[in-house]
C-alpha cells in the first residue's frame, strides 16, 4: 500500500484517523502499532513476522544492555550490543545481500551455488537502522531503554515513515511516544505538508518517471545526446520529487498523529558543492552514518589521512545500503572520492569561483551519479554517459529528441523551479502580504491545496504508473 493510492487516501487513512482520535490516550499507541503492522502486512503478509521479530529482539536487548550497565558491567553490555548488531545486520544482510554474494561467488570456477531467490522485505533498511540507533544509544547512555514494548513497537513500525523513511532516531521522538500533544494547528500543518508531498510525487515525479522509462528503454548505444540528457534530467527530477515527496507525506502524517519528525531534504539541487549536496539530500541517512559510523571511526579528529579513510568507508557503506548491486558500490565510492577531493583542495577552489559555475559543477556530477544509480549494469551506465557526451557516434539530436524536448519543456521548467526554495519564499511573501487578512490567506491556501488534491486524485484514478523508487531500499 502506497501513500499515493486511492486505497490509502480514501480508505486506510480516514479509518486510521477515526480510530486514533476516538481512542483514549492510553490506547493511542496500541492503535498505531496495530494499524502499522496491518499496513506493513498488506504488502508483506509473511515478512511482517520479521518486523515483529526485530521489535522483540531490540526491545529485549535494550533492557538487557541497560541492566548490565546499571550493574557496572560495561564489558558485558558491550558484548550484548555486539550480539544485537550482529543479529540486526544479519537479518538485513541475509535478505538483502545473500543472492548478491552468491552471484559473485559463482564467478569463481567450479563454484555453482543456487540462488535463494528471496524477495526483499519492504523498508528493511530503514527499520533496521532505526532499531540499531535505539540499542546503540541505550548503550551510550543517551536514552533509557523503553520499558513498554507497545511504545517501542510503535516507534519501529510507525507506518508514516516505515516504508521509506525518513530514518527516525529514537532519541528524537522518545518524549513524543508517550507525551505528545495534538492540536488543530498541528493537524492542519500536517495535512498541508502531506498534500504538498502528494503533489510532488504524483504530478511531478510520476510524470518525469514516464519520460525516463521511455528513454531508458531505447537502444542506448544509438541514443542521441539530447535524448540522453532529457532522459537523465527526467530521472534526476523523478528521484528527487519521489523521495522528497514521500518524506513530506511522512512528516505530514506524523504531524497528524502528534509526532514531529526531522526534515529529510533541504533543496539539495541548489547546492554549490558535493559536500553541500549531501548536507541537504537524505539528511536522516547522512546523520545516521555520521553519528554511528563516521564519528566512532574517529571522524576528523585523527588527522587528514584517517579522515579521508573514514569518508571512503562511510560512502562505501552508503552505496551498499542502497542496494545489492555493483552499481551502488561504485555510486557510493564515486561520492566518497568526490567528497575526499573537496575536503583536500576542491572546496578552497570552489569558494573562489562564481556561484553559477559551482552550481553547474555540482549538478553535472550529481546527474552523472544518477546514471550510475539508475543502471544495475555498470556497462550500460557507462554507455549511457557516453551517449550524453556524444561518445557513441550517435547524432546530437534527431526528430524524436526535438519532440521530447518541446513536449516536456514546461514540465522541466516547473520541476526546476520546484526544486528550489523559490516556491517557499513566494508563499511566505504572499502570507506576509495577507497578514492583515488571515481569513483570506487561509482561504487562498485551502483553495490551492484543494486544486492539488483534485489533480492528484484525477491522475490516480486512471494512472497505472505509480512507483516509489525508495521502496526497494
Amino acid at each position: 500500500m502506497v501513500f499515493s493510492s486511492i486505497l490509502f487516501l480514501f480508505y486506510f487513512l480516514p479509518a486510521v484517523l477515526l480510530l486514533y482520535f476516538i481512542a483514549p490516550k492510553k490506547f493511542k499507541n496500541p492503535v498505531l502499532l496495530i494499524v502499522s503492522l496491518f499496513f506493513y502486512a498488506w504488502g508483506e503478509p509473511v515478512y511482517v513476522l520479521i518486523m515483529i521479530s526485530v521489535i522483540i529482539i531490540n526491545y529485549l536487548y535494550g533492557l538487557w544492555i541497560q541492566r548490565l550497565k546499571e550493574k557496572g558491567r560495561p564489558k558485558a553490555a558491550r558484548f550484548a550490543l555486539i550480539q544485537c548488531l550482529i543479529i540486526n545486520l544479519g537479518i538485513l544482510g541475509f535478505f538483502k545481500y545473500a543472492d548478491f554474494i552468491i552471484e559473485n561467488l559463482n564467478v569463481i570456477p567450479s563454484v555453482s551455488i543456487p540462488l535463494l531467490g528471496l524477495s526483499l522485505p519492504i523498508g528493511v533498511s530503514f527499520f533496521t537502522f532505526q532499531s540499531l540507533s535505539y540499542t546503540i544509544d541505550v548503550y551510550r547512555g543517551i536514552v533509557m531503554a523503553q520499558p513498554n514494548i507497545v511504545s517501542f513497537g510503535t516507534y519501529v513500525s510507525l507506518f508514516p515513515q516505515l516504508i521509506a523513511g525518513p530514518i527516525v532516531q529514537y532519541k528524537t521522538i522518545v518524549k513524543q511516544l508517550d507525551e505528545r500533544t495534538h492540536s488543530f494547528d498541528q493537524f492542519g500543518d500536517g495535512v498541508h505538508r502531506f498534500i504538498a508531498g502528494l503533489g510532488k510525487k504524483v504530478l511531478l515525479a510520476n510524470t518525469a518517471g514516464v519520460i525516463w522509462d521511455k528513454v531508458s528503454a531505447l537502444d542506448i548505444e544509438t541514443l542521441p545526446a539530447l535524448t540522453a540528457w532529457i532522459g537523465i534530467l527526467a530521472f534526476t527530477f523523478q528521484i528527487y520529487f519521489d523521495f522528497s515527496g514521500y518524506s513530506d507525506m511522512a512528516i505530514g502524517l506524523g504531524k497528524m498523529f502528534g509526532f514531529e519528525f526531522l526534515e529529510n531534504f533541504d533543496y539539495p539541487y541548489i547546492s554549490k558543492s558535493i559536500t553541500e549536496f549531501w548536507r541537504r539530500w537524505h539528511i536522516s541517512l547522512g546523520t545516521w552514518f555520521r553519528e554511528y559510523v563516521y564519528i566512532p571511526l574517529g571522524g576528523n579528529r585523527r588527522g587528514l589521512p584517517i579522515q579521508l579513510r573514514n569518508i571512503l568507508i562511510v560512502w562505501l557503506l552508503t552505496g551498499i545500503w542502497h542496494g545489492a548491486s555493483w552499481n551502488f558500490v561504485v555510486w557510493g565510492l564515486y561520492f566518497g572520492i568526490l567528497l575526499a577531493l573537496e575536503k583536500v583542495f576542491l572546496l578552497k577552489i570552489l569558494k573562489k569561483i562564481p556561484s553559477i559555475f559551482t552550481h553547474i559543477y555540482t549538478m553535472l556530477l550529481v546527474i552523472i551519479s544518477w546514471v550510475i544509480f539508475a543502471f544495475d549494469d555498470l556497462a550500460d551506465g557507462v554507455t549511457y554517459i557516453g551517449a550524453m557526451f556524444g561518445a557513441n557516434g550517435a547524432p546530437a539530436f534527431d526528430n524524436s529528441s526535438i519532440y521530447l524536448f518541446i513536449t516536456n519543456a514546461v514540465l522541466f521548467i516547473v520541476a526546476a523551479i520546484g526544486s528550489t526554495d523559490y516556491p517557499k519564499r513566494l508563499t511566505m511573501r504572499i502570507e506576509k502580504a495577507f497578514i492583515t487578512k488571515p481569513a483570506l490567506s487561509t482561504l487562498v491556501g485551502c483553495a490551492v491545496l484543494f486544486v492539488i488534491s483534485g489533480l492528484c486524485v484525477a491522475y490516480l484514478v486512471d494512472a497505472s504508473y505509480n512507483p516509489f523508487l525508495y521502496f526497494r531500499f
